[in-house]
């Protein structure tokens, strides 16, 4: 799911910058490629803003919900979702530093406009074989402030070189493979008694 939700981010803003008469440079790509020799990775980055997953953390409130299903007379028990946050770093590699900050102002405009995204208020390319799968999806996207120290250790983990840019903290993506663990019977009570059902 973290693909699909990068993939759908990059849609919508791309969506968005078109709709406001600029063009979609929004592009998924690891910005420490922008110094690479590999001139294919580079090349992609040139007068673009790449979207960077930088880092990921589980939701920790959320571990200990326990995680089983009712099918007719039994109880399927799985392991427990994984709730992520995503970091994600749009960084405006313009050729000019005017539309870099362009760039960057529409994108934070564009999240201030919406922070909620689901399957009935999101429009994406469903014909993409990579998307096909996708069900139902919740995820909220909000803005998130590092301190000088943390921008400072971003930019040297990622080559040094800084950029206009926004972080952005994406909350509870859901992971779950659909493999049973074990399952029982229920159980009732009747009259006072407990009992399986048969």
């Amino acid at each position: 799911m973290i693909f699909e939700v990068i993939q759908i981010i990059t849609e919508q803003v791309n969506n968005y910058l078109e709709e406001i008469g600029l063009e979609k440079s929004i592009v998924a790509e690891n910005i420490a490629f922008l110094e690479s020799q590999n001139d294919t990775v580079s090349g992609n980055l040139d007068d673009k803003v790449a979207l960077t997953l930088i880092n990921l953390d589980e939701e920790t409130t959320l571990k200990n919900f326990p995680n089983h299903v009712i099918e007719k007379d039994k109880t399927i028990y799985k392991n427990n979702v994984i709730n992520l946050n995503l970091y994600l770093l749009f960084s405006a590699n313009r050729n000019a530093y005017i539309n870099s900050l362009n760039d960057i102002s529409k994108i934070i405009a564009f999240f201030q406009s919406k922070k909620l995204f689901t399957q009935a208020n999101t429009i994406y390319n469903r014909n993409n074989v990579a998307m096909a799968n996708i069900d139902n999806f919740r995820f909220s996207v909000e803005l998130y402030t590092p301190t000088f120290e943390e921008l400072n250790y971003i930019w040297g983990t990622l080559g040094g070189k800084q950029l206009p840019s926004a972080l952005y903290k994406v909350s509870m993506i859901q992971i779950e493979r659909n493999i049973a663990q074990g399952e029982g019977q229920l159980i009732s009570t009747y009259k006072g008694l407990t009992k399986k059902r048969e």
